[in-house]
């Protein structure tokens, strides 16, 4: 996809996030550098400029603060997401804690979300609510997924509710700040957080797909790590998903390799062409979420977005 329209936002929100992570203590510098510069998508700060763009904001540089904001809310969840899992490997490179340990990836983490603080200080207080706001939201579905996996019980409800929250969430303020930041009307704002909270749940449907479908070298971290865990889509897909699962869940690591065992199930259960359904049917709905936006390059690039999301395979 072209991306030329905010090739020059995306650069300086780069410039912006290595910045913002300067310390005297060279541990937070190495480690913040890491994460930072061992790439990403960097999907959400995209959205937030072009909801900027969509509705007539006119000096992109302005929404490079809060799109850096963003991305690195985004990339302090991952560095503690890795501890949780126990990942060794994020983007094709070794995890923050595989590489320091986890009590310094925690730290780094910390100092991420701290960071957070200053890039936002500049936009004033209903841009820090929601912001604010999106986090909260983050951490509660974070919790949640742990609960819900720890306990066993999870359901297509409880799947949707810990989506909603540990991942459209940050979507949906990008596109709501981008938008406010723009200048956009209420209902502009109103329908571009829309769009991209339907996004973010079609977006983390498709990588609970590609956990189970994905190469790992594309990803550049492990599959399965979701079904071993006990949670994503696949878990909550009713008693066929959770009566094949845990006999992989339960058991002890042993030369058949349980967890691919799983994945080879799942393959040919049809749970994988129903969540790619309801991948495409929240995608359908961010797209009639733009309706109210006016034509402009910054609207196809939102559209085609969605596209991007369906068809990724990292």
């Amino acid at each position: 996809m072209d991306l030329t329209l905010t090739r020059e936002g995306l650069e300086a929100v780069e410039d912006a996030l290595i910045a913002a992570i300067d310390s005297e203590v060279e541990l937070l510098n190495d480690a913040s550098r890491h994460i930072l510069s061992s790439g990403g998508k960097h999907l959400r700060p995209h959205i937030a400029m072009l909801a900027y763009l969509a509705v007539g904001g006119q000096d992109l540089l302005e929404a490079v603060p809060m799109a850096a904001a963003i991305e690195m809310v985004h990339t302090a969840t991952l560095v503690h997401d890795d501890i949780n899992d126990h990942s060794l490997l994020r983007r094709g490179r070794p995890s923050v804690h595989a590489r320091w340990g986890r009590t310094f990836a925690l730290l780094t983490g910390d100092y991420m979300f701290a960071k957070v603080y200053e890039l936002m200080a500049p936009y004033g207080p209903t841009y820090n609510v929601i912001m604010a706001d999106a986090c909260c939201r983050l951490v509660e579905g974070e919790t949640l997924q742990a609960v819900a996996a720890k306990s066993g019980e999870i359901d297509r409800e409880t799947y949707k509710r810990i989506v909603s929250l540990k991942t459209a969430s940050l979507f949906e303020a990008s596109a709501r700040m981008g938008a406010l930041i723009g200048g956009g009307s209420p209902r502009e704002v109103d329908a571009l957080a829309d769009y991209a909270y339907n996004l973010g749940i079609a977006f983390q449907v498709v990588d609970d797909i590609l956990d189970v479908v994905g190469d790992p070298e594309a990803l550049g971290k492990p599959v399965g790590t979701d079904l071993s865990q006990g949670r994503g889509a696949f878990v909550a897909q009713g008693e066929r998903a959770i009566l094949t699962l845990q006999p992989a869940i339960e058991a002890t690591v042993d030369e058949n390799d349980p967890i691919a065992r799983m994945m080879a199930k799942l393959r040919t259960s049809g749970a994988i062409e129903l969540a790619r359904l309801q991948a495409e049917e929240m995608v359908d709905r961010a797209r009639r979420a733009l309706d109210p936006i006016g034509p402009s390059v910054a609207r196809d690039e939102l559209e085609a977005l969605t596209n991007l999301v369906l068809e990724r395979d990292r």
